[in-house]
């Protein structure tokens, strides 16, 4: 230790406000909260596009909202069109142990360096944070460090997780930060690791001093009731799904002479999205932009099937805003019912029910965001989330 404060790093396998990823997010933010009370550095890599790990931030040392950033080389880029091919037949054909490191290692991101580093700065940090157990950050750099290691797994009950490599992971790090109740369970009862320290700690939501719906349909030309996502607009977030619902719940109530919602997206698009009236993307805005959306929105709406807990719903809760989620993700489920914030869905005609019903009555949105909102004052506030990771880090460094 430096003085009184512990020095800790945070390793995370991309890092900076350009990125929008829930991990990534939430990584940043605790960083970010923990400054205060310690020597915070991230260790990270040059990379922001998680498909290619293309070196785009220049490799060394820098400064981002107070918090030192080490950024190292990702080894090589990868191809993703090759990369979801290895994936197929990896999950569907007969394979080994090697087989599966070596996967990990392919879909990357990779970077010597960066292992390097932890291996050389061991007795430099007083504890290791590690976020997602999937990528070769966690994977290949946590067992270097693992007696010093927190591993905050963001898991969720996707095919990865049931892959033989990864369950001596989960075994190996001092104590784990899960975001919710269904992860912690769902990862004990697959990697059998109830031996490992473990804790819902979550992760923290404020909301900005300036906050204007206003702001925002002003600054985008947007009129009327909409719904939006936010996040990354991609097969694996179930984005394909939404905007086929929408489409065709959008036609049928314009058949019915109904005057449907609009579907505003926002986030980095990995998709050719259809010509739609009534659909609208801004691609990647800033958060202040973010927020003044949340605001105008008639509600949130999340399509994911794989979730480990969703920073932006904890965000919609906290400005009022009800939800709408899949009901096939077991924590999206698990937290609409828990706080009573939004409802959920399993089908098309559910989706549209919900929706249709959702819009047509201001005081169940009212009534839901509020219950929403009074969920993450109770258990997302900043100073609860971070008593609980210093209580994980106090049973590591002691």
């Amino acid at each position: 230790m430096t003085g009184n404060k512990r020095r800790l790093a945070i390793v995370v396998q991309r890092y900076g406000e350009e990125i929008n990823g829930g991990a990534e997010q939430h990584a940043r933010w605790l960083a970010e909260q923990l400054r205060p009370a310690a020597e915070v550095d991230v260790i990270t890599t040059c990379a922001i596009d998680y498909q290619t790990w293309a070196n785009v931030y220049p490799p060394g040392e820098s400064t981002l909202n107070g918090v030192c950033v080490r950024r190292c080389p990702v080894d090589a880029a990868r191809n993703w069109a090759k990369a979801q091919k290895q994936t197929a037949k990896l999950l569907n054909r007969p394979h080994t142990l090697f087989d599966e490191v070596a996967w990990i290692k392919a879909q990357g991101p990779y970077s010597t360096p960066l292992l390097d580093y932890l291996r050389q700065n061991y007795a430099t940090y007083d504890a290791f944070i590690f976020f997602t157990f999937l990528y070769a950050t966690t994977f290949f750099g946590l067992p270097l460090v693992s007696d010093k290691a927190l591993l905050v797994p963001t898991a969720h009950d996707d095919p990865f997780l049931h892959l033989a490599a990864f369950r001596p992971l989960f075994h190996l790090p001092q104590a784990i930060a899960y975001n919710t109740e269904p992860e912690r369970a769902l990862v004990e009862r697959i990697t059998h690791n109830q031996q490992v320290l473990g804790n819902v700690a979550g992760v923290g939501v404020s909301r900005p001093a300036d906050v204007s719906g206003d702001r925002f349909r002003a600054r985008f030309g947007i009129e009327g009731d909409f719904a939006l996502y936010v996040g990354r607009i991609h097969e694996s977030k179930n984005v394909p799904e939404l905007l086929s619902h929408f489409g065709r719940f959008w036609k049928e109530a314009a058949e019915s002479s109904a005057h449907p919602l609009q579907l505003v997206l926002i986030g980095k698009s990995h998709l050719k999205l259809p010509p739609h009236p009534n659909i609208l993307h801004l691609g990647f805005v800033s958060d202040q932009d973010k927020y003044d959306a949340l605001a105008a929105t008639t509600l949130l709406v999340l399509p994911s099937l794989f979730e480990s807990l969703s920073m932006i719903i904890l965000e919609a809760w906290l400005l009022g805003v009800p939800v709408l989620v899949n009901g096939r993700c077991e924590v999206l489920r698990y937290q609409c019912r828990r706080s009573n914030g939004g409802l959920y869905y399993t089908s098309y005609e559910e989706f549209a029910l919900v929706l249709r019903t959702l819009h047509g009555s201001a005081e169940l949105r009212a009534r839901l965001g509020q219950q929403g909102q009074t969920f993450v004052q109770c258990h997302y506030q900043a100073e609860h989330v971070l008593k609980r990771y210093h209580a994980l880090l106090d049973s590591i460094i002691h």
